[in-house]
């Protein structure tokens, strides 16, 4: 007669008793000017895909968060727009209802100011709150990465996330403040990986860098950027603290590649190390 005895369950294999417990990372992903939430994941699901692989031997599952700017932006203010002429052309109108382009913020010719950057923060405060409510309170966010303006707003709310910054901030910038640093518990974020970004220019945000920026930074530069020009993203790399700086052969774009997306994953995963969340090796 044959062996009756009932095989292992699945979960009292030996692999299963093995594998690695799983942790989420939470990371926010913040989309450049004339961009949306959906059009910066469309354009950065190979890494996506390679992140999670990357990071799923240590027992690391990325949760992206693809957020959209609050500031709608019509056509003229789409760089390199040229109105169209008649001949049956579509109204200004109705080229507006065509595109899906939002911002953070808008900077003010005149002034240098960047306009309705409140409303990004505190959008940015909403996902977060968000974010943990699904989770029964604990999901907080741990890092963050953004393209271009994006990039600009990451290094603005990694700084601003930071605890025990003793700086005089002005009035009319702590409403947000407050509002993004109660979003996630008052946890500071474990990282931030800046793509083609820049420091924000105006005196009334120069509180966000001095002291320098704490947080962790990975900043990514295209050799063959025109968009944001190399003064600019120098100045937000002497703004941080010992910043870790990766340039790739191209322009201003997400560099999607195995091999641009490696050295993220490994940000990424020594960050979360070194506060003691992630899995050793």
């Amino acid at each position: 007669m044959g062996d009756t005895t009932n095989p292992p369950s699945r979960t009292d294999s030996p692999a299963s008793r093995s594998a690695t417990p799983k942790k989420q990372v939470r990371i926010l992903m913040l989309h450049g000017y004339t961009q949306s939430g959906p059009l910066f994941r469309a354009k950065t699901r190979a890494l996506e895909k390679l992140l999670a692989k990357a990071l799923a031997p240590i027992g690391l599952v990325p949760s992206l968060l693809y957020p959209t700017g609050p500031n709608r932006l019509s056509v003229k203010d789409i760089p390199g727009y040229e109105p169209r002429d008649g001949c049956g052309g579509a109204s200004a109108e109705d080229e507006d209802n065509m595109i899906d382009s939002w911002a953070w913020f808008r900077r003010d010719e005149a002034t240098g100011r960047y306009r309705f950057l409140e409303e990004g923060m505190r959008r940015l405060a909403e996902v977060v709150s968000e974010a943990r409510v699904k989770v029964g309170g604990e999901g907080f966010v741990d890092g963050v990465v953004g393209f271009s303006q994006g990039g600009c707003m990451a290094g603005m709310l990694a700084s601003a996330m930071e605890e025990g910054r003793e700086v005089v901030v002005p009035e009319e910038h702590q409403g947000w403040l407050r509002a993004v640093r109660e979003a996630n518990g008052g946890r500071a974020l474990k990282f931030a990986v800046i793509y083609s970004g820049f420091y924000a220019v105006p005196q009334d945000l120069a509180w966000l860098y001095a002291p320098k920026i704490k947080t962790p930074t990975l900043h990514f530069l295209g050799s063959l950027d025109t968009v944001v020009c190399e003064s600019r993203s120098q100045g937000l790399l002497e703004r941080c603290e010992d910043p870790m700086v990766l340039t790739h052969p191209g322009g201003h774009h997400v560099p999607v590649s195995k091999e641009w997306v490696m050295p993220l994953a490994g940000f990424v995963k020594k960050c979360l190390e070194e506060e003691g969340e992630g899995t050793k090796l």
